[in-house]
């Protein structure tokens, strides 16, 4: 039982790192040849697991093999856009001008019912309001609803607001970012006295966020007893 417990415990990791070499996306933003890494490495990493006459080299060798060649073929993706529509093949155009591509539609495979699940999940529920639609490689769907049916910006009500980055957070369960006060161009003696306004401590501090005109927000943690 110990020696599972440890296989497990190194795979762990190693898993974590080979993912980590990989680069972050959701599941549902991979393409192809990073599911099937992901798939494969999820198979590999219980092998000696699950049967301990199996040399730990056996799945952290095959694990990072296949990470080099995900690392290799993204690599030339990059360069090369014969290699990038090879392996993850191209954009489609499912709704120009606002007509349904139906060709493009038996292609991919794509059901009506998925064409409507995915406008839907962007807020829009008549098919008149899309100008155009794309299928991603990815298999997301990105929509650009028509200039009557898409909310007002700023520009169409004349406005014209200030520029300027988001709120970052700079305090979270009482742990302050370096890196984020760097960003915004701040430094602890800012924080520490504007947290000592604010009637509490740094430690004393769930989360606080800020911009770089030193907009901040705090809130305090609350008392769990």
């Amino acid at each position: 039982m110990l020696i599972v417990f440890i296989r497990a415990f190194v795979l762990y990791f190693v898993i974590v790192a080979a993912v980590r070499l990989m680069g972050k996306r959701q599941i549902g933003e991979m393409q192809p040849s990073e599911l099937v890494v992901t798939i494969l490495l999820s198979n590999i990493a219980t092998l000696p697991v699950e049967d301990i006459s199996i040399p730990m080299t056996m799945g952290i060798v095959p694990v990072f093999t296949l990470v080099a060649i995900d690392v290799i073929i993204s690599y030339l993706s990059l360069r090369y856009r014969g290699v990038r529509r090879a392996v993850s093949g191209s954009a489609k155009l499912i709704i120009s001008q606002g007509k349904i591509d139906q060709h493009a539609m038996r292609e991919l495979r794509f059901t009506n019912d998925d064409l409507m699940a995915a406008l839907r999940a962007q807020q829009i529920f008549d098919l008149d309001d899309v100008q155009f639609a794309v299928a991603e490689t990815t298999g997301t769907i990105s929509v650009c609803p028509k200039k009557a049916a898409a909310p007002p910006t700023s520009a169409d009500l004349g406005l014209s607001p200030e520029e300027k980055d988001p709120p970052v957070m700079v305090i979270s369960d009482g742990q302050v970012s370096q890196a984020a006060l760097r960003h915004l161009g701040l430094d602890e003696k800012w924080l520490g006295k504007i947290v000592k306004a604010s009637g509490a401590d740094i430690s004393g501090v769930f989360l606080m966020t800020a911009d770089s005109a030193a907009s901040y927000t705090i809130v305090k943690k609350e008392d769990m007893k």
